[in-house]
């Protein structure tokens, strides 16, 4: 998640999460085909433990795996642990707490979710104070099951030392109000979408056409936002906001300077809503129709059904591309402090939760909240391939986004992220809304990146 503002995290916060269905729970029990299952699992036994425990996990907004029946299931499977969550609803107050809870060394909870835009700083900072997955029985057969760049964004440069396993990924699309388009005269079918949307200067058109349009819906824009350019078109570039090394580069980043060029086009010419995305009014306006299009990692599904509710349902739908190419916008991972009281049982629990068949089962769930599997066994079983999405219109949601996933530029990234792409999207709205000149706005970023990098 990684990286909207950094009070609102990549985990949806507001989104729908439904039950999972009698199978995949079933499924979800049966255990883990991880190596360190087969070996007999970490410490004593599959679940780590004989002792009666209660396995603490520090988590930031929803991740679904309580309200989606994994914690149940695994309580059936090890009658021995109980799960207690330890829940922060916004990603920045999470980062804090934690980190001054690993200054101290107390507090912690046995299992601690770290977020994308904040990973970095953990393997930089903070590693020896996370259980090494490569140090693990079977740690090999883990690495296996992941998509080489989630397990290497959690590792330091070596590879030596990995501090957390992938939950889930955001590789992105197009989501879009098929009413709203059809109104406007523009055509709605995802495939003629795909072809017409595959280069910006293609869905550019579009958003003229959209604005030009004396029959769509009033007050209505193409785009909600132009972050949802900036924060889609910046990691198409060979860098983003970090150098190979991980250190801050803006000016000279090709990933920026394409972004910026092409989010202030959208905003000066009044192709978006000028609206700030995750604020009170962006999340209102998914229910009045305010705009048609928007950037859409898979996790932006859950969060649309949960802001534009259910008689919203079959009028969005997903085109199968991103303008420009394909990216991925959003993921966490799950580690384990060393200072974890009952850290043989997390680590037995972790690579539980973030095995194939719990991703699976999260991806499937019957109220779709958009959780694509990072471990790529998973991604690509056909439950999750060959998955449907009835809140978008029977959109192929598992087809379109595995391919995307399986063509995604991931540039290397950084300790300031999150906090930098604030700044950037902040400007990019008082262009939209207040007239600011893209030179200007510039420079005031940058000004911004330079507090916050130092």
């Amino acid at each position: 998640m990684a990286r909207p503002a950094p009070t609102h995290p990549l985990r949806r916060t507001a989104t729908v999460v439904a039950t999972l269905s009698v199978a995949a729970l079933a499924l979800a029990g049966c255990g883990s085909s991880s190596g360190s299952e087969a070996n007999g699992g970490a410490g004593s036994g599959k679940c780590g433990t004989t002792d009666k425990t209660t396995l603490t996990v520090g988590l930031f907004g929803t991740f679904g795996y309580k309200e989606n029946g994994l914690y149940d299931a695994y309580e059936k499977r090890c009658p021995n642990i109980t799960i207690k969550q330890d829940v922060v609803e916004q990603s920045a107050d999470y980062w804090t707490r934690l980190k001054t809870r690993l200054a101290s060394g107390s507090g912690l909870d046995d299992v601690q979710a770290i977020e994308i835009g904040f990973v970095a700083d953990v393997v930089k900072n903070h590693a020896s104070q996370f259980v090494n997955w490569n140090d693990v029985p079977q740690a090999a057969d883990l690495k296996a099951e992941f998509y080489p760049w989630k397990w290497q964004q959690a590792s330091n440069s070596s590879g030596t030392t990995t501090v957390g396993l992938g939950t889930d990924i955001g590789p992105e699309a197009m989501c879009y109000r098929k009413d709203l388009l059809e109104k406007a005269g523009l055509p709605s079918d995802p495939t003629t979408l795909a072809q017409q949307w595959s280069t910006w200067d293609g869905f550019f058109a579009s958003a003229k056409q959209y604005a030009d349009s004396t029959s769509k819906q009033a007050g209505s824009a193409f785009l909600d936002s132009p972050a949802s350019v900036f924060s889609t078109a910046v990691y198409q570039g060979t860098t983003a906001y970090a150098k190979d090394d991980g250190s801050p580069d803006v000016e000279s980043s090709d990933g920026v300077q394409n972004a910026w060029k092409l989010a202030t086009e959208a905003a000066a010419d009044k192709y978006t809503a000028g609206l700030e995305q995750f604020s009170p009014a962006w999340n209102k306006a998914f229910a009045g129709g305010a705009f048609a299009t928007l950037a859409c990692p898979t996790w932006m599904m859950g969060y649309i059904q949960g802001q534009a509710g259910d008689d919203a349902s079959g009028t969005w739908d997903i085109a199968p591309v991103l303008p420009g190419g394909a990216t991925n916008w959003g993921g966490s991972w799950l580690g384990v402090p060393t200072k974890a009281q009952h850290k043989a049982a997390a680590i037995a629990f972790v690579e539980w939760l973030s095995a194939k068949q719990q991703q699976v089962a999260m991806w499937t769930s019957k109220k779709q909240g958009g959780h694509f599997p990072s471990n790529s066994q998973a991604a690509a079983d056909p439950a999750v391939s060959q998955a449907t999405n009835s809140y978008f219109n029977d959109a192929p949601s598992g087809q379109i986004f595995g391919k995307i996933a399986s063509e995604m530029k991931i540039p290397p990234i950084g300790l300031y992220d999150t906090q930098i792409q604030a700044a950037m999207t902040k400007e990019l709205i008082n262009v939209a809304t207040k007239g600011t000149s893209p030179d200007k706005a510039w420079t005031d970023a940058l000004a911004a990146v330079k507090q916050i990098t130092g």
